[in-house]
């Protein structure tokens, strides 16, 4: 048998673990008779399973026939994206036939006889809309990974003016808290900001080590002492799976030194980079301890209760501390701290 676990990202592995609450409460805010939303976007850090959520819901709404998916890419244009994957659809090849709308302009199709002529593409993703609410068909838009770019800028624009046009179309989007954050305070996309948000929490560490005790066959005590390395991390889940999976005569303390790398080479460097001299500051003091008092923290730092805030709020929301217990906190990510210590021994 293969491996179950994948180090892999941007897709779906074999073995995961669902979160089943997210997923029904998207599905059932989607599938409701007037839904109160349209658009979920969910952020969590490097490796929370965000791609891997949203790939689940896809895939949930792609087995009803009642509902057109669509994945788009990001650094694309959005909309010609768009209207090209929904005209290639097999199964809506009729519906369009019917409409004739000409995409022949946007390099989409051949030139229909008779066809009705467009040279805007919203125009004539409307069109195709039309159409596909006509044939009681509801769109379901993936985006993954999105930026405050110009593609996603101008897409969201348009995707507004849809809804205001009450046609059956569903938006998801995933990416980083700095990227959602920037995406939804731009002033002309009011929309999203009012749009729910999904910040993914870890998985559940029952669920992970019923998951490894019922793969590795092993008892109850390993395979907690394996869930509690991951400390929940989704990432994390997939590298010791994969890991052990490969090693399975060695012991957990073994496994480390190749699950450290994997993890500092996959996304603890990335995350390094991307923090401020100041979040380096915070994440360095809380390292020396596995919770620490705010108090105590603060001390260390040198820095005033209102300052300190504005790291915890940001730190807090990118996935990397825990402020859950009041008046604490504490890193999120499995072996974090040893990286961090590392990191500052190098520099």
């Amino acid at each position: 048998m293969d491996n179950p676990f994948t180090i892999a990202f941007g897709r779906k592995p074999h073995q995961y673990i669902s979160r089943l609450s997210t997923t029904n409460k998207i599905y059932e805010t989607y599938t409701a008779e007037h839904p109160s939303s349209r658009v979920y976007m969910i952020t969590g850090i490097r490796g929370s399973g965000k791609t891997v959520l949203m790939t689940e819901i896809v895939s949930i709404f792609k087995n009803n026939d009642a509902w057109v998916t669509v994945e788009l890419n990001p650094e694309q244009d959005l909309l010609e994206d768009l209207a090209s994957k929904l005209y290639s659809k097999p199964a809506l090849k009729p519906i369009f036939l019917e409409a004739k709308p000409d995409l022949s302009f946007f390099g989409i199709g051949k030139s229909i006889e008779n066809g009705i002529s467009l040279t805007n593409i919203e125009s004539a993703i409307g069109m195709m809309l039309d159409a596909l609410k006509k044939h009681k068909k509801k769109l379901l838009i993936a985006i993954d990974e999105v930026t405050n770019s110009k593609n996603v800028k101008v897409f969201a624009s348009a995707f507004q003016i849809f809804m205001r046009q009450e046609h059956d179309v569903f938006l998801i989007m995933t990416g980083l808290y700095e990227n959602i954050f920037n995406l939804q305070n731009e002033k002309t996309l009011t929309f999203l900001y009012r749009a729910p948000k999904i910040i993914l929490e870890p998985l559940n560490i029952n669920a992970i080590i019923r998951s490894y005790q019922k793969i590795f066959n092993i008892s109850e005590n390993d395979a907690a002492e394996m869930g509690m390395a991951t400390k929940g991390y989704a990432f994390a889940y997939q590298v010791l799976g994969y890991i052990r999976w490969e090693n399975r005569s060695k012991k957990l303390e073994k496994l480390f030194p190749e699950y450290d790398q994997y993890l500092e080479e996959f996304v603890y460097d990335k995350i390094w980079s991307e923090m401020s001299a100041k979040d380096i500051q915070v994440i360095t003091a809380i390292a020396d301890y596995n919770e620490v008092k705010v108090k105590e923290l603060l001390t260390e730092l040198k820095m005033s209760s209102s300052l300190f805030s504005t790291y915890r709020g940001r730190l807090n929301k990118k996935g990397l501390i825990d402020t859950s217990r009041y008046g604490y906190v504490s890193l999120t990510l499995p072996r974090f701290s040893g990286y961090v210590k590392r990191k500052k021994i190098i520099e």
